[in-house]
């Protein structure tokens, strides 16, 4: 018997999924990333002389089922022009029986790479905001995302931030399949999602609605802050944000935002946005309820600026009053 190298087995294993775009305009590259379901590939659009990404459904069946899946999908996006989320040029299916689309290829790191690098609060509370302006958006036009995290955030090399990976979106307020789609309510892809940022109604594959998503930008906003995927405890959540020395008021959005039942959330995804964007203004927040002493602290810290120039001047003042009453 002939043991094959790890190395050769591997290059087998890419050579089987390697897209067959014969038949297309695409000349396939190589491969930028992978998920559950498929695989991004850089392509050449041979038509328009453009590097484009090329998704690819990693599952080889009826044509036309692979087709509607991924024609969903595209569409999605379609619909949602939006500076942060990446526009969709074409869809088909490829030789070999698979389905595509073919998306702008946009380059940057995700998020998860970004906050290896340790960037400041500031900075980080301004990519969530970004992130939930998209999120808003497309809860406007009517899309569920269902797989916020780290991972599906992609931040450019000139500060844009993109929500990539649609896939598991849904639209908001479908109706539930009928008994003669029960296979289809049962499959995975209804409840998927990422452990830590599923909301526990999506978890346990009841319906979700907005928020939901809600939920999983609490979980993005406490991976933000602390760097570690949110535990599912509410009071492990707590004390993570305690040992950590959160603001206060930020760690109180952040668990409202992710509070275990949907009632107790924040009503929108522009909501959460709205808190957050109050906080960096140094503003109170409806999540925490300030006492007399903390809010003369806030105010003092939010404007510093002009209570230094104001004791400035009186020091000055009260300096050349001194002097003047000596000299005299």
């Amino acid at each position: 018997m002939t043991w094959l190298s790890d190395t050769v087995v591997g290059r087998l294993q890419r050579a089987a999924v390697w897209p067959d775009a014969r038949g297309t305009r695409y000349d396939v590259l190589e491969e930028i990333g992978r998920g559950g379901m498929g695989a991004v590939y850089r392509a050449r659009d041979r038509a328009l002389d453009r590097d484009v990404a090329l998704k690819v459904v990693d599952v080889v069946g009826d044509a036309e089922t692979l087709d509607a899946r991924i024609r969903q999908e595209a569409v999605v996006l379609a619909r949602l022009e939006h500076p942060g989320i990446v526009p969709v040029h074409d869809v088909g299916i490829l030789a070999d029986g698979r389905a595509f689309y073919v998306m702008k290829l946009v380059r940057g790191r995700s998020l998860s790479g970004v906050l290896a690098e340790r960037p400041r609060l500031d900075e980080r509370l301004r990519i969530f905001e970004r992130i939930v302006e998209t999120v808003a958006f497309a809860h406007a036009h009517g899309v569920l995302h269902r797989d916020l995290k780290p991972d599906n955030v992609m931040v450019g090399p000139f500060g844009e931030v993109l929500v990539l990976d649609w896939g598991l979106s849904t639209a908001l307020g479908a109706p539930e399949a009928d008994d003669d789609d029960a296979d289809e309510r049962e499959a995975p892809r209804l409840v998927a999602g990422t452990p830590g940022f599923m909301a526990p109604e999506q978890r346990q594959g009841r319906p979700v609605e907005a928020r939901a998503d809600v939920y999983a930008l609490g979980a993005l906003l406490f991976a933000l802050l602390l760097d570690q995927t949110p535990p599912d405890s509410s009071a492990e959540r707590e004390a993570a944000l305690r040992a950590a020395r959160v603001d206060r008021r930020l760690a109180a959005v952040c668990l409202k935002a992710t509070a275990p039942s949907p009632e107790d959330r924040y009503g929108s995804a522009e909501a959460l946005g709205d808190e957050v964007a109050r906080f960096r203004a140094g503003l109170p927040v409806s999540a925490y309820r300030e006492t007399v002493v903390e809010r003369v602290a806030r105010l003092a810290w939010t404007y510093r600026t002009p209570l230094l120039l104001i004791a400035a001047y009186l020091l000055m003042r009260t300096m050349v009053a001194f002097y003047m009453a000596a000299k005299g």
